[in-house]
């Protein structure tokens, strides 16, 4: 697999990339020929339908390339999302375990982006914050040779509240330069029913497909299903530098019907297990706005046969399209489930970002099963809150079972938890202590300048065994003020607000959009790509919505 590179690529000349062949292209047209008709696999129960009905969803008549992008607008209304109200604020003597599973889905930041670029405030439930804080990299030191990621912490003050902390949790995966990754086998299952019927949606598919086929070599292979009343293979298992071919499918491929997405499902993990690599990297990635309404269409039923897949190895990754039907609820428990990663893709930027940028994390998985367990020394934290994976948590004694699944981390990764503190002694406490009860003395010993103690645990990406790492977080490495605080720090603090406004939380205290910019805008730090900058522009129109005066042009505060 190698990584083309682009240059000058931006939303607007997406066009660009859909027409025309080079010669490597033509060759490939001439010595492979057109690849073969989509193969249509009938639904059980389903044969009474109409083969011209069929038909129609799966038309392979060749479609003209599509326009640069333009989002329609949204209908909240008929969009889904799970239901998760916020993290509690615990009490330290009483629950001093805190413990869920890593998360790497970017899936909400691209859709609040979506939704703000319309105009709308995004609902409660599409705002969650671990993701709007992960899809921005951090500058985490790099693991040591060997190790599969690094962690680091830090702790300082609360930028909404000067009598709480922020416990900041980072982890970096190890990276591997796309040019060394494994041979890839790799399944497209695309939906084509008649919800995809938009420029946001399958125009914008093809275009992600295109870029991510691209970037593969002989070695891949690149297979394509798809799915609308019934499901079929579109492209049999094709070598990666059969770009002429692997295109030519793509560009047939045309919307209709109704959504038979189990069926979709089980064809692209039996493509998958055709062509796989022993120690390669062999992945279904679904394009769909998540609109399943034949067969099996239950949340839990679905996930139950993702889960039975993933044990052929296979992992999977779910891309996010459009608006108006967009089920966000059913696409982030396949994810989870299925051992993989969810983003969602509201531009063509997006799609380099996610299948060309970050290829390496998207299809590469250096470490599954991750968990996290920080425990707090009472003798020190009187209230702690986890800020967002409202939908990752785990209970206590499942961190050390290792039949309960978990989050995987990709190649070159950076992960990111915040935790809002109340120290012991400080009038800054939401709950008051109980009358008949006692919370714990100041602890002696060798743990006593001990502020917590965060545990992880992981598996190999084959292993059924996982491995325990155990980092102290210590008092005297508390920072007094925010300029001593790194960057990350700062910015990440920022984007944690920003979620807990949109999802109209009040934990910010007066903390205001206002506020956010002026932090986000002082850590902003080197933002190579200019993704920190485009959440300024964000905020900013959060704040516009919710009626929020403009913030001061003034420096940042110290």
């Amino acid at each position: 697999m190698h990584r083309l590179v682009l240059l000058g690529l931006a939303a607007g000349v997406s066009v660009t990339l859909l027409g025309g062949c080079s010669s490597r292209q033509a060759s490939d047209e001439t010595a492979g020929g057109p690849p073969a008709p989509i193969e249509e696999v009938v639904p059980v129960g389903e044969a009474d339908r109409s083969r011209a009905g069929r038909a129609a969803a799966l038309d392979v008549i060749a479609t003209p390339m599509p326009a640069p992008y333009s989002p329609a607008p949204p209908r909240e209304h008929r969009e889904r999302y799970p239901d998760a109200g916020d993290n509690p604020v615990k009490v330290a003597a009483e629950e001093p375990v805190s413990t869920f599973s890593i998360d790497v889905d970017t899936a909400s930041y691209g859709n609040v982006r979506r939704l703000l670029g319309h105009g709308v405030l995004p609902p409660a439930d599409a705002v969650r914050i671990e993701e709007l804080i992960n899809y921005f990299r951090y500058d985490y030191p790099a693991p040591a040779d060997g190790e599969a990621f690094r962690v680091v912490t830090e702790v300082g003050p609360a930028p909404w509240h000067p009598g709480r902390r922020l416990l900041h949790i980072g982890l970096r995966g190890a990276s591997i330069d796309t040019a060394d990754l494994p041979p890839a086998n790799l399944v497209f299952l695309v939906d084509v029913s008649g919800s995809m019927d938009s420029p946001q949606k399958i125009d914008l598919v093809k275009a992600s497909m295109k870029l991510l086929a691209r970037q593969l070599d002989a070695d891949d292979r690149l297979s394509i299903a798809v799915y609308a009343g019934a499901a079929g293979t579109a492209l049999e298992p094709t070598p990666g530098d059969r770009t002429a071919a692997i295109e030519a499918a793509i560009d047939r491929l045309q919307p209709g019907g109704s959504t038979y997405g189990e069926a979709g499902i089980r064809l692209a993990y039996a493509l998958a297990r055709q062509a796989y690599i022993e120690g390669g990297i062999n992945r279904v990635i679904l394009a769909t706005d998540g609109d399943f309404n034949v067969g099996v269409t239950s949340v839990d039923e679905l996930k139950e046969l993702v889960a039975r897949e993933r044990e052929s190895g296979v992992t999977l990754t779910v891309l996010g399209f459009g608006s108006g039907n967009y089920n966000d609820a059913l696409m982030q428990a396949l994810a989870q489930t299925g051992n993989g990663n969810a983003a969602y893709v509201d531009s063509f930027n997006e799609a380099r970002k996610v299948l060309v940028e970050e290829l390496g994390a998207t299809l590469s998985v250096i470490a599954k099963d991750v968990k996290v367990q920080v425990e707090f020394n009472p003798a020190v934290v009187a209230e702690y809150r986890l800020l967002g994976y409202e939908t990752r948590l785990l209970a206590r004694e499942d961190f050390n079972n290792d039949r309960v699944d978990a989050g995987e981390i990709g190649a070159g990764h950076t992960v990111t938890a915040l935790y809002e503190l109340t120290l012991r002694g400080s009038d800054a406490r939401r709950i008051d202590p109980l009358r008949y009860g006692s919370e714990r003395p100041p602890a002696s010993g060798r743990h006593a300048d001990e502020l917590a103690l965060v545990r992880l645990r992981h598996k190999e990406p084959t292993g059924r065994t996982s491995r325990l790492q155990e980092i102290p977080v210590r008092v005297a490495d508390m920072r007094d003020s925010l300029a001593e605080t790194r960057d990350d720090f700062r910015f990440s603090a920022a984007v944690a607000a920003f979620g807990t406004l949109l999802r109209g939380g009040t934990a910010v205290e007066s903390f205001g959009y206002d506020d956010v910019i002026e932090l986000a805008r002082d850590a902003r730090g080197s933002d190579p790509d200019g993704y920190r900058s485009e959440f300024l522009g964000l905020a900013r129109s959060a704040a516009a919505l919710a009626g929020s005066p403009p913030p001061s042009p003034a420096v940042g505060r110290h």
